[in-house]
């Protein structure tokens, strides 16, 4: 999703995903604009991370509260939108915020509250 917006609004595809490596490389990762292992790698490293990490909470909530798993997916999604721009200091936001607008922000984070739900529905068809 970030690299879809990434190159629909920057004209980069990895843009997007370049700016999360600031956890890494400071403000100079949110200007890199083609694709590398420094830039692109550990951006992809440190999105997947959070991205796993936020999963983890959802599992967390979900086994010990079982039910609306649309409702608890979207809260976690935007729990994690508060945490990433509201709560830890700009450095540790995602960075992709400089690359893809907020029609691309808003996508980004439904479609992870999605895929949370999707996952969920996925585990409960197969038992």
């Amino acid at each position: 999703m970030v690299m879809g917006w990434s190159r629909r609004i920057d004209g980069a595809t990895p843009a997007g995903t370049n700016a999360a490596s600031q956890w890494v490389w400071d403000r100079s990762a949110r200007r890199a604009r083609g694709w590398s292992w420094r830039h692109t790698a550990i951006g992809y490293g440190v999105h997947h991370a959070s991205s796993v990490f936020w999963a983890l909470m959802y599992e967390g909530w979900r086994h010990r509260h079982p039910g609306r798993p649309l409702a608890k997916a979207s809260v976690i999604a935007a729990l994690a939108y508060v945490v990433d721009y509201h709560v830890v200091p700009p450095r540790l936001s995602p960075g992709f915020e400089h690359r893809i607008a907020r029609p691309g922000m808003l996508m980004t984070y439904a479609t992870f509250a999605l895929g949370l739900y999707l996952a969920d529905r996925r585990r409960d068809t197969r038992r």
